[in-house]
């Protein structure tokens, strides 16, 4: 059984700095690429950055590039989203998943950017 488990959330100050970690179980993890989503307070979810399955190639949506890098340590089956300089609007509820679309996602972790 695949299992997701997100950590890390928080409240945080503007321009601070969260890292979420993703624990992944059940599935080979070091061949699948990894995705994070978010979903914010009355919004649908949205996709926030993938990477490949040997962590050789990133992407990020255009609201978190040059602030969050995602990572990975296959040795760990960890998935990783390392996220500077936070905004209000980066607010959401974090959800690391299979893929881009949220698919097999676990019960996320929350992050709130707020003075």
């Amino acid at each position: 059984e695949v299992h997701l488990v997100e950590s890390g959330g928080g409240l945080v100050q503007p321009g601070g700095s969260l890292r979420l970690s993703c624990a992944a179980s059940g599935f080979a993890f070091s061949t699948y690429a990894m995705s994070w989503v978010r979903q914010a307070p009355g919004k649908g979810l949205e996709w926030v950055s993938d990477i490949n399955s040997g962590g050789s190639a990133t992407s990020y949506a255009h609201s978190v590039k040059g602030r969050f890098t995602i990572s990975r340590d296959n040795a760990k089956n960890t998935l990783y989203l390392q996220m500077n300089s936070l905004e209000s609007e980066d607010t959401a509820v974090y959800y690391c998943a299979r893929d881009s679309a949220g698919s097999g996602r676990g019960q996320g972790t929350q992050v709130t950017v707020s003075s």
